[in-house]
């Protein structure tokens, strides 16, 4: 882990980042297909690890670190670049266990742009041009996520959600943009969220168009 900005630094003249690595489950370029930037091709990197644990989760297998393969940050930037995506998605798992400094760096250095989905549980890291924030109830995020948020993404199964989203929407700048997105499988949840959006506007609905698409 890189404790200071002046080691960051000696990194980037040595290129020693290229050697760190992160446990990886897995790696790919395909559709975002939910949230403010559903629709876009984008390279998606998903990190392994996770101190949340939605058990609506339906990537679990993300979840044990020990599981999974470590990767450097050379080889994930040159697939990256590879693929010909100008967007990468860095999810998890929770991403923010680990320090996103050196892979979202090399990113930008390759002319690709960074996106992160967080749950915003750790420390903040990396440089981002766009972080999501989908809090959730039985893990709260740290309070210095927020002036940072770009897009407020919570999953709705219960009214309980819709509150949860109200108290989080609070803490975040007024240019962020709020999102309610159903749970995939709760039944009701897309009612209750066309209900409470229509009565307020400042909400707007992600999907999970992928899952319609039939891409991952």
């Amino acid at each position: 882990m890189f404790k200071s900005r002046d080691q960051l630094e000696a990194l980037i003249i040595t290129d020693e980042m290229n050697a760190v690595e992160y446990p990886l489950m897995e790696d790919f370029y395909t559709i975002q297909g939910e949230g403010a930037h559903s629709g876009r091709p984008a390279y998606f990197i998903r990190t392994a690890g996770c101190d949340v644990n939605c058990w609506w989760c339906d990537v679990r297998e993300s979840w044990d670190e020990d599981a999974h393969p470590r990767e450097t940050v050379g080889n994930l930037v040159e697939r990256a670049k590879d693929s010909g995506a100008e967007f990468a998605v860095i999810t998890g798992g929770e991403p923010l266990l680990h320090d996103l400094d050196p892979l979202t760096f090399k990113l930008k250095q390759a002319g690709i742009q960074t996106h992160i989905e967080t749950s915003g549980s750790s420390r903040l890291s990396g440089y981002l041009d766009w972080i999501t924030l989908s809090p959730k109830r039985f893990k709260e995020p740290i309070d210095d996520i927020f002036p940072y948020v770009d897009e407020l993404k919570v999953v709705v199964l219960t009214r309980k959600d819709l509150e949860w989203a109200e108290k989080n929407a609070e803490k975040c700048p007024e240019s962020t943009q709020l999102l309610l997105q159903p749970e995939w499988e709760k039944e009701g949840a897309v009612e209750l969220i066309i209900d409470y959006v229509k009565e307020h506007p400042k909400w707007g609905i992600s999907l999970q168009t992928h899952k319609f698409m039939g891409v991952r």
